[in-house]
């Protein structure tokens, strides 16, 4: 897959969420022309950097990239969060990222090991731009 663009290097600070959703559609907008389908990446590309945020620590590597089949976004986090987050990780709605990934990617993937966690997800591209 080639890279669209530069990686993101993220700290997950609460400016960064907005940023890279905009990001993330304005990249995969160059491939994709439905609308609703941008909105399953943008939405995707959040719940990924969500997790980051939430279970993970900086830095936070986000790739997108795409082989003319399929757009791939790529959330890298440098390991497991810190004991006593400050950002309150309990929160009612805590849990949805993944089952929302599930439904909409095409095919999607997690490692974790005690450096860091992968996350990606991909989508078809039945409306690519030639």
């Amino acid at each position: 897959m080639q890279l669209l663009g530069e990686e993101l290097v993220l700290t997950g600070g609460r400016t960064e969420g907005q940023a890279l959703r905009r990001t993330v559609r304005e990249r995969a907008a160059k491939l994709i022309d439905d609308p609703e389908l941008l909105d399953d990446v943008e939405l995707m590309g959040a719940e990924a950097l969500a997790n980051a945020v939430l279970h993970g620590s900086e830095p936070i590597r986000v790739r997108i990239a795409a082989d003319g089949r399929r757009l791939r976004v790529a959330v890298r986090d440098g390991g497991p969060a810190r004991r006593g987050d400050p950002h309150g990780t309990d929160r009612i709605d805590h849990g949805r990222g993944l089952a929302v990934i599930d439904v909409l990617a095409s095919e999607w993937g997690l490692e974790q090991s005690a450096t860091g966690t992968y996350l990606w997800f991909d989508v078809d591209l039945p409306g690519a731009k030639s």
